[in-house]
C-alpha cells in the first residue's frame, strides 16, 4: 500500500535530474555557493557551466542551505497534507547541512515526524538511495525499514572518482584521508572513495589521468563482478568520457540502471572541470 502521507526530501548534492525529481516527487533543498560578490542557490540560481566560467577567475565557497528554506519546505509539505519526511543530507564529514537539518527539523516535531537520515555519501550516491527509498515508500514499506535498507545498501555501496588536480579539494579543506599520497612531479593519481565516515580517502594509485581511469573501473569490476548492480557516473564537463567508462562497464557488469550526470555546482567547485566519478550500488543490499 502507498503511503501517501510521506514524502522523501534531499539536498541539491544529490545529482538527480530535475525531470526524475519532478517525475517522482522528490523535494529538494539548496546548498549554496558564495563568491565575492554575490550568493547563490545551488542548481536552482547556477548551473554547472556558469559555475565554471566563474571559477576561470575565482574560487567561490560551498555553504549550508539557508535555515529559511528548510522551513519554508517543511512548512509547504505540512500544508499540503503531509505527515512524515524522510530527508536524505550529503553526508556530515562533508557538510555541516545534516546537522543544521537536525536543528530545524526539532522545531517542527509538533507537527511532524522528520527523520533525517545522515547517507554518509553525497553525488550519485545520494541519489541512488534517495531513488531507493522512493521505490520502498512507493511499495508502502514502513519508514524505519526504509531508513534500515538505505543503511545496508550504504554500506554495499561504493563511490569513487578522480580529478586533474586536488588543488580544489584542498583549498576548499575536502582533502579528508588523501593527502600525503601524491607525488606531483610523478604524475600519480589517487583514486579517491568515499569511506564509511562519509569522508574522502585514497582506495588506489596510478600513474596519470588515463591509467587512474581504469583503476577505477577496475575496482568496480573486481567488486561487482557477480551482482546485479545500478551505476551512476557523474562528471565535471566531461561527458565523452563520461560515456566511454559507461560502454566499458555495460561490457563487464550486470547492470539493472545507468545513469550519466554533471556533478552539482557546489560539488564542483571541490573537484574542478575533468572530474569523473563512478557509485555501483547493489540491486540488493
Amino acid at each position: 500500500m502507498i503511503n501517501k502521507d510521506t514524502i522523501i526530501v534531499t539536498d541539491s548534492s544529490c545529482d538527480l535530474s530535475d525531470e526524475t525529481l519532478e517525475k517522482l516527487n522528490i523535494k529538494m533543498i539548496p546548498l549554496r555557493i558564495i563568491t565575492k560578490t554575490q550568493e547563490y542557490r545551488d542548481r536552482f540560481e547556477l548551473s554547472p557551466e556558469e559555475l565554471y566560467d566563474i571559477m576561470e577567475n575565482e574560487l567561490p565557497t560551498s555553504s549550508l542551505p539557508l535555515p529559511e528554506d528548510v522551513e519554508n519546505m517543511y512548512n509547504k509539505l505540512y500544508q499540503e497534507g503531509y505527515k512524515n519526511i524522510i530527508h536524505l543530507t550529503i553526508s556530515s564529514g562533508l557538510s555541516g547541512t545534516y546537522n543544521m537539518i537536525k536543528l530545524v527539523a526539532e522545531d517542527f516535531k509538533d507537527k511532524l515526524n522528520i527523520y533525517v537520515v545522515d547517507t554518509k555519501t553525497l553525488s550519485g550516491g545520494l541519489g541512488t538511495l534517495v531513488l531507493r527509498a522512493v521505490e520502498e515508500l512507493k511499495i508502502g514499506t514502513p519508514i524505519e525499514n526504509i531508513i534500515e535498507k538505505i543503511h545496508a545498501l550504504r554500506q554495499k555501496q561504493l563511490g569513487m572518482f578522480i580529478v586533474r588536480t586536488l588543488e580544489y579539494l584542498r583549498k576548499g579543506g575536502r582533502i579528508g584521508l588523501v593527502e600525503g599520497v601524491v607525488g606531483s612531479l610523478l604524475q600519480i593519481k589517487p583514486v579517491i572513495f568515499v569511506n564509511d565516515d562519509g569522508i574522502y580517502q585514497t582506495i588506489s594509485k596510478a600513474r596519470g589521468f588515463i591509467k587512474a581511469k581504469s583503476t577505477m573501473m577496475q575496482q568496480a569490476i573486481e567488486r561487482y563482478k557477480n551482482e546485479l548492480v545500478d551505476i551512476y557516473i557523474v562528471h565535471g564537463l566531461a561527458l565523452e568520457e563520461a560515456k566511454e567508462i559507461a560502454e566499458k562497464l555495460k561490457s563487464t557488469l550486470n547492470i539493472k540502471n545507468l545513469t550519466i550526470a554533471p556533478v552539482s555546482p557546489v560539488l564542483a567547485i571541490h573537484t574542478g572541470k575533468g572530474l569523473i566519478g563512478m557509485i555501483i550500488t547493489p540491486v540488493k543490499a
